[in-house]
């Protein structure tokens, strides 16, 4: 598999993390554990959002 490949897959798979934790934060009872569930999520989601435009344009993100 390709480096932008291998690229892709992991940022859909923050994608996908920052989706459960986006869901975790939603049920949380607690207003704490709540932001802190909503910043990780969104942090992931900006994470591979940089990674994914980072391998579109042909760049390694993990050099």
């Amino acid at each position: 598999m390709s480096v932008a490949g291998e690229s892709g897959g992991r940022a859909q798979q923050m994608r996908a993390k920052a989706q459960e934790l986006k869901e975790a934060a939603e049920r949380a009872t607690d207003p704490e554990q709540r932001q802190r569930l909503q910043d990780k999520a969104r942090r992931l989601r900006e994470q591979s959002e940089k990674e994914s435009s980072m391998t579109d344009r042909g760049m390694d993100p993990m050099v």
